[in-house]
């Protein structure tokens, strides 16, 4: 998924701008489910909608998105009609906390196959350091309606 290439359409998503970042992350991974943690108190603007890769929601959001998402093992950020994986999805991300996360753009400076190669092993050792869980996170209060099914 080159951040280049030309624009695919993203279906659409009751309630969902068109615009709006869809963060798609593993919902039985403790350490996705910390990231997201980790998001959602920082967006403070609520500009970031989550589904988890194992929903129906991901699953039609990358319908049109190579690859799919089952074969995916990384966090991905959705943005319009880009797709985004890996050590790209995570500055992108950042970059919409604004504040001092933003400062993560400064990853870009690292090549990208470094950067990947050290998301990968992370991503590869991710059950075995931080666990599984059975189910995927269920939200509560105002951020509900920012978890898609």
């Amino acid at each position: 998924m080159d951040p280049d290439a030309a624009p695919d359409s993203r279906p659409e998503l009751e309630g969902v701008p068109d615009d709006a970042p869809i963060v798609l992350f593993d919902g039985v991974c403790n350490l996705c489910d910390g990231f997201v943690q980790f998001l959602v108190p920082r967006d403070t603007d609520g500009v970031l909608y989550f589904a988890s890769l194992q929903s129906e929601t991901a699953t039609a959001v990358l319908a049109d998105h190579e690859p799919s998402a089952d074969d995916l093992e990384s966090v991905v950020l959705v943005e319009g009609d880009r797709c985004y994986v890996k050590s790209d999805a995570v500055i992108r991300i950042a970059r919409h906390l604004g504040g001092v996360y933003s400062l993560a753009a400064v990853g870009r400076v690292v090549p990208r196959r470094l950067r990947d190669w050290l998301y990968e092993y992370v991503a590869a050792n991710r059950y075995d350091w931080f666990g599984k869980k059975d189910q995927c996170l269920l939200p509560t209060g105002d951020v509900q309606d920012r978890f898609l099914e």
